[in-house]
Formats: C-alpha cells, sequence, structure tokens
C-alpha cells in the first residue's frame, strides 16, 4: 500500500550538502504556516521558531551546536523552541498565573515543538527542500539562548538545517518493523532476531562497510561493527548533563 505522502515519508533522508541559493522568506513562511495545522495538546501551541539566515549568526551557531559545517553553508537555520511564554501572556491578559514548575509543563512544550518541527520537515520535503534535525543546538543552550535572544519560558528544544540539496542523499535503513511495534503489550521476543537484521543492514551500508570491533567476552575475536555498537557507544556515555540548570533557570521547574 503506498500513496505520494508515504512515498515522501519513505523517502527522507539528512541533507548535509547545500546549494548557496537562498531560501525565500515567503517559502519559510509557508512551511511554518503548514506545520502549525500539527496536532498540539489542547491547542496551546506551546512552540516558536527563530528563522535565521544571516551568515554571520549561523555561523556562531555551528560553532555552539558542536562545529557542524553545514548549518553555515544551509542557508536557513530553524531553532525549534519550547515556549511557555506566550501562554504566560494570555494568563496575564485573564488575571490567571500560568503553572510551570512541573515536569509536564515542559513536556508538553516540548511535544509540541517536536510535532512542529517535524511537519515543518516533511512540508520543506514536499517543496523539494532538504532538512537535517541538529540536537547539538542542547550543547550549549545557555549561549543559544542569549543568541537567539530567547525570553524565560522558552527553551531550543531542536534546529534544522533547510536549504536545496546540493547532492542526493542515501537514504539509511531503519529498524525492522517488528523491533518497533509491539501488539497489545511490550512483547521482546524477536527483539535480538531484530537486531541482528538490522546490523547487517547497517553493515551493508557505505557508513559502517569495513570496520571492525572486539566481540564482547571473546578475547582476541573481531566483528563486523554495526548499528548495536554504533548506538551502545553513544547511550553508555554521559551528554548534556547540565541541561536542567538552564532549563530552571529558563523558568521550567521540572518538579
Amino acid at each position: 500500500m503506498t500513496n505520494p505522502t508515504l512515498e515522501l515519508i519513505h523517502a527522507h533522508t539528512s541533507v548535509r550538502r547545500y546549494k548557496p541559493d537562498p531560501v525565500p522568506a515567503p517559502v519559510i513562511e509557508t512551511i511554518i504556516a503548514a506545520a502549525q495545522r500539527a496536532s498540539t495538546s489542547s491547542n496551546l501551541q506551546a512552540y516558536s521558531v527563530v528563522a535565521v539566515t544571516d551568515a554571520a549568526r549561523r555561523e556562531k551557531l555551528a560553532g555552539l551546536c558542536g562545529g557542524q559545517k553545514h548549518i553555515e553553508e544551509a542557508p536557513v537555520f530553524l531553532a525549534f523552541c519550547a515556549d511557555l511564554a506566550r501562554l504566560d501572556r494570555g494568563c496575564q491578559l485573564r488575571g490567571c498565573t500560568q503553572v510551570t514548575g512541573y515536569v509536564e509543563n515542559f513536556l508538553v512544550a516540548a511535544m509540541d515543538a517536536a510535532i512542529l518541527a517535524q511537519t515543518a520537515a516533511l512540508a520543506a520535503e514536499s517543496l523539494g527542500l532538504g532538512i537535517c534535525y541538529i540536537g547539538g543546538i542542547r550543547n550549549n543552550p545557555q549561549e543559544v539562548i542569549e543568541l537567539l535572544d530567547l525570553p524565560r519560558l522558552v527553551f531550543p528544544i531542536t534546529g534544522m538545517t533547510l536549504g536545496w540539496p546540493a547532492a542526493e542523499p542515501k537514504i539509511r535503513p531503519r529498524l525492522p518493523l517488528k523491533a518497533v511495534l509491539r501488539w497489545e503489550k511490550y512483547d521482546r521476543a524477536s527483539e535480538d532476531d531484530a537486531l541482528r537484521e538490522y546490523d547487517r543492514a547497517m553493515i551493508a551500508t557505505s557508513i559502517y562497510k569495513g570496520r571492525q570491533v572486539p566481540v564482547p567476552g571473546k578475547e582476541g575475536e573481531m566483528e563486523d561493527y554495526g548499528w548495536t555498537e554504533h548506538s551502545a557507544r553513544r547511550a553508555s556515555q554521559p551528554a548534556r548533563t547540565g541541561l536542567r540548570a538552564v532549563l530552571e533557570k529558563q523558568g521550567f521547574g521540572l518538579e
């Protein structure tokens, strides 16, 4: 079963090489306006987007986000933010005080921002543009907040480069459906088989091909570097450990 929308979704890939051609402001506005039609918790629309086209500002963002060159090269950088500041003003206008001190308050805004971003990605790709998510926007969140002049109760959730692809990127395989979709309950019976299957698929790509690592618990034995090795390395290292302090400084209590 397929249709143009499903084909567009399945064709998604991250683009890290862009043409220098600018993306006109009306095109950016069209993308974000389409993204606004995405689902949002209780119609709160607890998000904002900062579009950065200035080259000097994008260069600073590239440094803050881990030195990713495509942030400088892409003509547009979009910062998708959890935003409770607008609701704060709405509460003030109606004589109320917004509750922002709980984890749920932040999750609502973070989910709204993430859903907005993914819908924007689909809208952009439908117009022939390419995108790449930039989780590195959370590497130095306080500096990003200052650079983008984000007020209290606004926090950068993810970044996104946007532009016209300079080359056709390769589509990476995803986990087998059986590793993700469970029926009725969380059944792990086929999980190991699914992981081995995905390892084989990723080893066959140019990304991992030819790399080898020691077999855990078997001295002297080597095996191909796959997704489980790659992901285990990342998941076993602490990352962005200062986020809570910056979130609290921005007014998100996380109780």
